[in-house]
């Protein structure tokens, strides 16, 4: 018999499947197979976190809270919203040293950072995730991207972030609008390539850098800043900022500036194809 001719009632051969990836749904049209950690560093903050917590979406795999020895309910709240929130207490002081402590303990492929203040909005993450299982290695959050925007920024904070971001962009050619905001998503892979050895909020200026210095390419989200519902912020404007400032100049002369490519802006996650 010709192997082109088969009988009619012959049954086709099976044929070995793939083993199936598992894939977590974001929306009816997105749906990524990496994991996602959540990274949230708090101190004293039991009155925020019930806001917080409620703008994370449920789709995320791991929700890790550092704790800065907080003398309120900060972990007991933690656990009340979320049984399988994972805490970490922070055994140095500041917001880089909490960070540092927090990406240690994730156990995801994306690993997103948030206030624990409910200035920046949960709901926004999928905007990160969707930049990053499209092509970005890191991924910063913009104020002053179209879309974006701030209820609590002062004069002060507004012109010492433009300066700063201006000078970073002329050491190393980039187009940053928004150098000093804490809403960052990143692959875990490149967790060494940032090589966190801050302890204050020079944190996300340092991470800005170190993503240009290793090459990897960044985009920039659109984000609205709230005002901190509950609660004193810890940031200062002046002795922070010049902490930053000697950030840029230490990473400067550290080492040069590579050739690389500006940041772009990405586009929405729900304009984006699945993963």
């Amino acid at each position: 018999m010709s192997p082109d001719i088969v009988k009619h009632n012959t049954k086709p051969a099976l044929r070995a499947m793939p083993p199936i990836e598992r894939f977590t749904p974001i929306t009816p049209h997105m749906a990524i197979a990496p994991t996602v950690s959540v990274v949230v560093p708090a101190m004293n903050e039991a009155e925020n976190l019930p806001h917080v917590f409620a703008t994370l979406p449920q789709w995320i795999d791991e929700i890790v809270l550092v704790d800065g020895n907080s003398v309120d309910d900060t972990v007991a709240v933690a656990k009340r919203l979320r049984p399988n929130v994972k805490v970490v207490t922070q055994k140095g002081k500041g917001k880089g040293d909490a960070l540092a402590a927090g990406f240690a303990a994730c156990t995801s492929d994306i690993i997103v950072m948030i206030d624990a203040d409910g200035s920046t909005d949960g709901r926004e993450i999928i905007q990160f995730v969707g930049a990053l299982v499209t092509g970005a290695d890191f991924v910063k959050g913009s104020r002053y991207a179209a879309g974006g925007g701030s209820d609590d920024l002062t004069f002060n904070r507004k012109f010492g972030n433009k300066v700063l971001t201006g000078l970073v962009n002329k050491i190393y050619g980039t187009s940053y609008s928004d150098l000093c905001y804490g809403y960052n998503a990143f692959w875990a892979r490149h967790l060494d390539a940032l090589n966190l050895d801050c302890d204050g909020f020079e944190v996300e200026t340092l991470m800005n850098i170190r993503a240009v210095k290793a090459g990897l390419k960044v985009h920039e989200v659109p984000s609205h800043e709230r005002c901190r519902i509950h609660g004193e912020s810890n940031l200062h404007a002046v002795r922070d900022g010049i902490r930053v400032l000697r950030t840029i100049i230490r990473e400067w002369r550290g080492n040069p500036a590579p050739a690389v490519p500006e940041p772009t802006t990405a586009t929405p996650a729900a304009d984006q194809g699945a993963a």
